[in-house]
């Protein structure tokens, strides 16, 4: 559905080239729902902007369901969805006048966009709003009907730029059980981008990170937090001298990556917590070592996203 190759975007200010986008090579099957990760200023949503053809790539080539972004663009808008962070619907309109007047903008007939727009209604659980103007909508009855808009035209890939952003948790949970029950009966792709986190790792099936313009990491989640962040074992002891004794001997354990002794506390970063724990136990009684307290922590992409960039996602986003 989604094939860049050595996807690139420069800009020109004063004299200096910024490259916001580098070689950025990437597929996504049909069907699938990737999330797209990235600092503010990481070329994210530069790249989104260049697969939906809002700008023209400085080199390399992008695919959109076999349409090449800089050459059929019409071809390329015809079969995207797209549901940016601000609301598309104008704010004076009836929630039914904006479908089906998106309807017609794709050059559906009267009819058929009726039909289209009483469909989506039912989907989003937007029937009872539909004389409503868009201003008395909830933030998330909001989302709801931009997603509609996004899905008018039955477009095969759809782009969802961070459409939870500002939404209570309960909304958040609703928009996605619609998102996920849409995507289950058209078999739509969709590729994500978010600030939360936990979103990306419970809904995708694949995570992209980017960072300074370059794609760092393309896996499942799982992969990730197992691969870069790894589980974190933390054991405490009576005193500081059975603590650095104990970090001696786990340091040589299978699955340890990573020792750290801080007081009388020891931190393990390692593969397979729940099987590391029991041994790493072993050995510290083993040298009648007695393990007062442990705490097992499994790793979040906000660990492995710290591992790649050495920053929180989260404290970037803040930040900005």
């Amino acid at each position: 559905m989604i094939r860049t190759e050595g996807l690139t975007k420069h800009f020109t200010q004063g004299k200096k080239t910024i490259e916001a986008v580098r070689e950025v090579s990437l597929d996504v099957a049909e069907g699938e729902l990737v999330a797209l990760l990235g600092p503010n200023g990481a070329g994210k949503s530069t790249t989104l902007r260049m697969l939906t053809t809002l700008l023209p790539p400085t080199a390399g080539r992008a695919l959109i369901a076999g349409f090449d972004v800089a050459t059929d663009r019409d071809q390329v808008r015809r079969s995207i969805g797209y549901v940016g962070q601000g609301n598309g619907a104008g704010h004076n309109q009836r929630v039914r006048d904006e479908l089906e007047t998106q309807g017609l903008c794709y050059g559906m007939t009267k009819q058929a966009s009726r039909d289209r727009t009483d469909e989506l209604l039912n989907d989003l659980d937007l029937t009872d709003l539909a004389t409503r103007k868009v201003s008395t909508l909830s933030g998330g009855q909001r989302r709801r009907l931009d997603i509609a808009l996004g899905l008018v035209h039955r477009p095969p890939l759809l782009f969802l730029d961070e459409p939870t952003t500002g939404m209570d948790p309960q909304s958040r949970a609703n928009l996605w059980d619609h998102i996920l029950r849409l995507r289950r009966e058209m078999g739509t792709t969709i590729v994500l981008t978010t600030h939360y986190l936990e979103e990306a790792d419970s809904m995708a099936e694949r995570v992209v990170v980017i960072d300074h313009g370059t794609v760092i990491a393309d896996d499942t989640a799982v992969s990730l937090k197992a691969e870069l962040a790894g589980d974190l074992i933390v054991l405490s002891f009576a005193d500081e001298e059975s603590a650095r004794e104990a970090a001696a001997v786990v340091s040589q354990a299978w699955g340890v990556r990573d020792v750290d002794l801080t007081g009388t506390a020891v931190a393990v970063r390692a593969e397979q917590g729940d099987v590391v724990l029991p041994e790493l136990l072993r050995l510290s009684e083993s040298r009648g070592l007695r393990v007062l307290t442990t705490d097992l922590t499994h790793p979040t992409l906000d660990d492995v996203f710290l591992g790649l960039t050495g920053r929180s996602l989260r404290e970037t986003s803040a930040h900005a």
